[in-house]
């Protein structure tokens, strides 16, 4: 563990406060506020996801079909990544190999929920006949928030929070906590890095709610936006926490995520604009959809987002790259 110079707040006059309790027993059951707050992202996420669905053309609550697959293997991804970013919690002398399984004690990734959910969210797309990208636009903003909310789970741990500071929103932390820094007084106060993250995050939905209004930000740049604005917070907040890590070329092994986050969804935007240069059809992918029939070469759908038809045939791959435009407007109201 690392040494602070700073270790009290003798001289701070206000400090945030952190919840006594993480859960509640109902009888038998123990239920865990963290888990509340990730269930209550995910029921955001699908409510907003599905409106912006629904304004494309989509059934509602197709988003559904999507969703399940999306969660369930993002769950798996999360706690994957984990376990293989921190092998010392799980591997090695006086460890427990089966508590790999013991999700319910904690320990999930954001990356490793995104290459999950991403995976869940292709399948889902495949069978329900949504085109991906359309889906992925569709979610950027809600799985920000989403993850905004579930940033309320580590306030109730008492966990993932960043250096000590005398700064007057400092974090109280337990003393008796065992994510507490050994060595320092009990009255530290700490970076509350769950809260610059809710911020960014709030933030962020504006500004994917109003990038998206257009239609610039089709065919998934949309969602590369998203990985933009949420990894470049990421690398600011890793950056400055204290929990245990695994450390490669100097740099935490979530910085280097989150680096990596910045730089694909900078590569979704610039790909996608050049592959895609016209109006994204409706978010059906052709012949599927409810009563659809397959789309014949110059058949038109109207886009319910962009008051304009556009052809849903794909262009062919010579026009791409003459600079033609990936669809045609045939009419507008």
């Amino acid at each position: 563990m690392p040494s602070f110079a700073l270790s009290a707040h003798a001289n701070v006059l206000a400090s945030i406060p952190s919840p006594s309790v993480s859960y509640i027993d109902l009888g038998p059951l123990r239920i865990h506020f963290y888990a509340l707050c990730i269930i209550a992202g995910i029921i955001v996420a699908a409510i907003m996801t599905n409106h912006r669905l629904t304004k494309r053309g989509a059934e509602p609550w197709v988003v559904l079909d999507v969703t399940l697959p999306a969660v369930v293997l993002a769950i798996i991804g999360a706690r994957i990544y984990h376990v293989l970013t921190h092998p010392g919690f799980y591997f090695g002398e006086g460890t427990n190999p089966l508590a790999v399984l013991y999700i319910w004690e904690g320990g999930i990734a954001i990356y490793g929920a995104l290459i999950g959910g991403a995976v869940g969210a292709w399948l889902g797309c495949r069978w329900s006949g949504i085109r991906f990208w359309t889906y992925a636009d569709a979610l950027a903003p809600g799985i920000l928030l989403a993850q905004a909310m579930g940033r309320f789970g580590n306030w109730f741990n008492q966990e993932l929070f960043g250096l000590p500071t005398n700064l007057p929103w400092g974090l109280e932390i337990d003393s008796d906590n065992v994510a507490f820094p050994p060595g320092l007084a009990p009255d530290t106060l700490f970076h509350p890095t769950f809260l610059y993250e809710v911020i960014w995050n709030v933030a962020g939905v504006f500004v994917l709610l109003w990038a998206g209004r257009g239609v610039r930000m089709q065919w998934g740049r949309l969602f590369g936006l998203y990985l933009v604005w949420y990894s470049a917070g990421r690398i600011v907040w890793e950056s400055i926490r204290i929990d245990p890590s695994e450390i490669l070329l100097g740099l935490r092994t979530n910085v280097w995520a989150a680096i990596f986050g910045v730089l694909i969804g900078l590569a979704i935007i610039v790909v996608q604009k050049a592959r895609h240069t016209g109006l994204e059809p409706g978010p059906y992918v052709p012949g599927r959809g409810p009563g659809s029939e397959p789309a014949e070469e110059g058949a038109g759908v109207q886009s319910q987002e962009t008051t304009e038809f556009v052809d849903v045939s794909e262009p062919p791959a010579n026009e791409l790259e003459n600079g033609a435009t990936a669809t045609s407007t045939v009419a507008t109201k």
